[in-house]
């Protein structure tokens, strides 16, 4: 069974007790297309390494859990289509299997959490999907944050779903969701959702305090860190949610269903928004690494 594998300047750091941020590899091999993809990677690391922190992206290699892709293998995954899009319940046959896979949310905090790294820098986690009463679609990542202890710095989850059940989910598997600089949940394109949160930090040092307190004595789970979109690049959440009904009401007849659902919607809400939707996303996650890079420092200063 192969071990994780680390990347010498991700081994170094967590040896020497410094602080390191996860990202994923799903938004390079499926989220986002291609040159942004990977020119979003990169900046991604370094936006990490100037707040002080060591990146460590994450993904399984010819079935080898990697915790720090070097350059060649995130030039791999922005451009391969060979790489699996692997939850938590995908790692172990892609392991098997010796396959190349990009990991989900889910996937990743799994992987980081074995590797020692608490922080997490990412987009939007999954959530509850529109008409899940129906189809029970609810994404893995509501599980994986209900039992993994990693930190998830994120602008709330994707627009496409259903916010207000999202929240109530989390609520009900004891994740807390703490606003960064808000009181509401943000919407991932837009600022707001409106929907009220319970607690709100100003700062890193702020942020650790709550983490720390939280992996004492919140029962294990993980925390959700939410930080609204750069206001210069944000949507109106009216605009988004037309373009949201619109992109459902397409997929809808064009028989779109599943796992195929989502990056249909992204790709339709990009292309209708006249790639403003995809500026708003990239400013979203390069803000996210910011924070989370300053969250890991002010934890490993404190530790």
């Amino acid at each position: 069974m192969p071990e994780l594998r680390f990347d010498p300047a991700v081994r170094a750091a967590l040896e020497a007790g410094r602080a390191v941020v996860a990202l994923e590899s799903t938004v390079i091999a499926h989220g986002l297309p291609h040159p942004h993809n990977l020119e979003l990677a990169r900046e991604m690391e370094a936006l990490v390494r100037a707040g002080g922190a060591t990146p460590a992206t994450i993904g399984v290699v010819a079935g080898q859990p990697t915790i720090g892709l070097d350059a060649a293998t995130l030039a791999r995954f922005a451009t391969g289509a060979e790489v699996r899009k692997l939850s938590r319940r995908d790692l172990g046959v892609a392991i098997a299997a010796g396959q190349h896979g990009a990991t989900t949310v889910a996937a990743t905090m799994a992987l980081a959490q074995l590797a020692g790294i608490e922080v997490f820098a990412t987009g939007g986690i999954g959530g509850v999907h529109r008409g899940a009463r129906d189809s029970w679609d609810v994404s893995a990542d509501l599980t994986e944050l209900s039992r993994t202890p990693v930190l998830v710095v994120c602008a709330g989850a994707k627009s496409i779903l259903d916010l207000p059940a999202t929240l109530e989910m989390l609520e009900t598997l004891g994740v807390p969701v703490v606003g960064y600089g808000t009181e509401t949940f943000p919407a991932f394109y837009s600022v707001s959702s409106g929907l009220r949160l319970s607690a709100r930090v100003d700062s890193p040092d702020e942020a650790a305090a709550v983490w720390r307190a939280h992996r004492r004595y919140g029962g294990g789970s993980g925390m959700l860190l939410v930080v609204p979109p750069p206001a210069e690049s944000a949507l109106p959440q009216a605009e988004v949610a037309m373009l949201i009904d619109a992109a459902l009401a397409e997929a809808a007849q064009r028989g779109i269903q599943g796992a195929q659902v989502t990056p249909f919607l992204l790709a339709t809400i990009a292309e209708r928004s006249g790639g403003r939707s995809l500026t708003a996303n990239i400013a979203l996650l390069k803000n996210n690494a910011r924070v989370a890079a300053a969250v890991a420092v002010a934890l490993r200063a404190g530790a």
